[in-house]
């Protein structure tokens, strides 16, 4: 199989659309500019708000949102294959207000080929005295997706996504070589799970796992934990930003890398019934 330059980008999204293109789009192009073929943005690239009736007036469908719209341009424009992590957007949903938190996947016409929902939407109480109800104002999916590319199939899933391995083992089965993890991780959560659980997906799987990431504090008062990261199927982390600020993450995805790691350890294989537990 084929070798893939990619990129992930590593953003702090501000509170509109607008400045939300205006921050990523000279991060996109600079990894367009270093040779990647395939770019991934955080989850919410398009905006990042938390008061719920400025959000409410900041949302709309897909096809109308001045981020999306505009990064399609520009993916069009470049060249490249571009993963919007997730937009907020209109879920399309008659009778249910809520958004939906949606990746996009762009080809190099600027068409988007696949998207995806959030399957599990973050309802927690942190110990530090964080709460959070994503369930109040965005729908959750019900389907999982692959998405095919020119270098293999793409599995998508989105932040919280990580904690739930199932999801990440019909993806493998389903075929996929790489699985985009787009997140806005909190700090608490980021500092104490997200490397751990990324490489326990690459090993689990024999898939890429390739993570951008949110990163510092946010227009809205937010803080989100960075450290976007490239996992290979063995479980090595091959690239890592550690830190918390907007920049890119180059890195090469070989992928006869994933036909070592699952001959080596044949897993997807070995699934067998059980009753219980009782």
């Amino acid at each position: 199989m084929a070798t893939l330059p990619i990129a992930l980008i590593q953003t702090r999204t501000p509170d509109s659309a607008a400045a939300s293109f205006a921050h990523v789009a000279p991060l996109i192009r600079e990894a367009a500019a270093g040779g990647a073929k395939l770019i991934l943005t955080p989850e919410a690239s398009n905006f990042m708000i938390r008061d719920k009736d400025r959000r409410a007036a900041a949302l709309t469908d897909q096809g109308s949102d001045e981020a999306v719209v505009a990064l399609r341009g520009l993916a069009r424009e470049l060249g490249v294959w571009l993963l919007v992590g997730s937009a907020i957007v209109r879920s399309g949903h008659d009778g249910d207000d809520r958004a939906a938190n949606r990746s996009l996947l762009i080809d190099d016409r600027g068409e988007i080929v696949s998207s995806y929902d959030k399957l599990h939407v973050f309802d927690v109480d942190l110990p530090t005295g964080e709460r959070w109800r994503e369930s109040a104002t965005v729908r959750p999916g019900d389907e999982a997706v692959v998405a095919d590319t020119p270098w293999g199939k793409l599995g998508l899933t989105i932040c919280y996504d990580i904690r739930f391995p199932h999801l990440y083992r019909a993806l493998a089965k389903a075929g996929t070589v790489m699985i985009a993890v787009p997140a806005a991780f909190t700090v608490p959560t980021g500092e104490a799970h997200w490397e751990t659980m990324l490489r326990a997906r690459a090993i689990e799987t024999g898939c890429w796992i390739l993570a951008p990431a949110q990163a510092g504090t946010h227009d809205d008062g937010r803080q989100t934990w960075g450290r976007s990261t490239v996992v290979a199927p063995w479980g090595e982390v091959t690239a890592k930003l550690d830190h918390d600020e907007p920049g890119v993450l180059f890195a090469t995805l070989d992928f006869d890398a994933v036909d070592r790691a699952r001959a080596a350890i044949p897993q997807l294989t070995h699934d067998r019934a059980f009753a219980g537990p009782k």
